[in-house]
């Protein structure tokens, strides 16, 4: 029963979101059914997000716990059955749209960079858009003059600045509307509901991976950019569910990996609760070992903590660790 209590905790942030997976569909109502503290903690998930469809009528007499668990089961927005790579995309996607009804009257709030709530919205639209033009999905925005060559930074920016501008002459609601069908459309492309059609890769913000690692980075910044909404506004974001946490992390490292290259001293990099890796070269002892928790890890290489500030432990050369952590930091373009 213990067992199974902890495993029901670990999932009441995907049953949030309405990304469960079918088997844990299974398991979890009832267990909330019969368990007051995961019930409780349920609802207070559920309130944060918003996953009901809006308020009972007046005249509804208030259910028990318990019913409205029930209730939000059955009225919750179910993410698309999608395959295990584009999991996170579609998790994060929902966790957005349920949160996105909060704005409402405060679309101007400041949030990150020099966005408010609506550029964060139509700065997604931008940033999805390369991934759903390369997988045939038409864009929701009139295509910018780029120059021929440029920096992918530069013309990632520039797209960005051109898909706000044209977003802030339209409605939030327009915005938030196209980024919504965008991301469904995404969504329904033969590669993300089939692993080996996300095989092949493709080479996007100056990074070449397989298709399914590209939905991985777009789960990545959907989510930095929900729980950068969510602080603006004063809510509480649940973490992504720990099996697509996991996901984020082991892309992460990879990249981290390529990015510290074959020469860098060694470092034993670990998760908490997880893996570990070497990072750096191989053809010497490691020189020091870090260990991030992964929610920490996330925010770093997505630019929401500093190399200064991050929470870590370490031991040994502190040169070779500081080198892993700004790089880390240095990775950050969300």
């Amino acid at each position: 029963m213990t067992t199974e209590h902890d495993g029901v905790r670990d999932l009441l942030a995907a049953w949030a979101f309405g990304a469960l997976e079918p088997a844990d569909e299974r398991t979890v109502p009832p267990h909330l059914a019969q368990c007051e503290s995961c019930a409780a903690q349920a609802e207070r998930w559920r309130r944060t997000v918003r996953l009901l469809d809006g308020p009972r009528p007046n005249d509804t007499p208030e259910l028990p716990a318990s019913d409205v668990l029930s209730g939000a089961l059955r009225t919750r927005p179910a993410a698309p059955r999608v395959a295990a790579h584009a999991a996170p995309y579609a998790a994060a996607v929902a966790g957005l749209k349920a949160l996105l009804p909060e704005a409402a009257g405060r679309w101007g709030t400041p949030v990150v960079h020099d966005w408010d709530v609506h550029a964060t919205i139509a700065h997604l639209l931008a940033a999805d858009e390369h991934l759903a033009g390369l997988l045939g999905v038409d864009a929701r925005v009139p295509p910018s003059t780029i120059v021929d060559g440029a920096p992918w930074g530069d013309a990632w920016n520039r797209r960005t600045a051109d898909v706000i501008a044209h977003e802030y002459r339209r409605s939030p609601d327009e915005t938030v509307a196209d980024w919504s069908a965008q991301a469904g459309a995404l969504l329904a492309t033969p590669e993300a509901l089939d692993a080996e059609r996300a095989s092949h890769a493709v080479t996007l913000m100056g990074t070449r991976l397989p298709v399914a690692d590209h939905f991985v980075v777009r789960a990545f910044e959907a989510w930095i950019h929900t729980d950068d909404i969510g602080r603006a506004l004063g809510l509480a974001v649940p973490p992504p569910p720990e099996r697509h946490l996991w996901q984020l992390v082991r892309l992460a490292v990879r990249i981290l990996g390529r990015a510290l290259g074959p020469t860098a001293p060694p470092v034993l990099f670990a998760i908490t609760g997880g893996e570990e890796w070497v990072l750096g070269s191989e053809d010497e002892p490691v020189r020091a070992e870090l260990v991030l928790d992964p929610l920490d890890f996330c925010l770093l290489i997505g630019g929401r903590h500093t190399a200064d500030e991050v929470p870590h432990g370490a031991t040994g050369d502190r040169t070779a660790v500081r080198n892993v952590l700004e790089r880390a930091a240095s990775l950050a373009w969300l």
